[in-house]
């Protein structure tokens, strides 16, 4: 997911898909460790889609709350 698809989401959605994402995570590393995966790249790319989702979401907490 690119940061600009990120930046179009609302916060909620956000929460939703980072939810969703971790507990994707987990099940591929569980079904990593059970039987290889055809690319475990996928980990990889996972996380580094949930540290943006949580860099927009903090981002977006960060100017709420220089605004107040």
């Amino acid at each position: 997911m690119k940061m600009s698809e990120i930046k179009e989401l609302t916060t909620k959605e956000l929460l939703e898909r980072v939810e969703n994402e971790k507990d994707q995570l987990v099940r591929t590393r569980m079904n990593h460790a059970v039987s290889p995966l055809d690319n475990p790249q996928k980990i990889k790319y996972a996380r580094k889609d949930i540290a943006r989702m949580m860099t927009e979401l903090n981002q977006r907490a960060l100017s709420e709350k220089n605004q107040k």
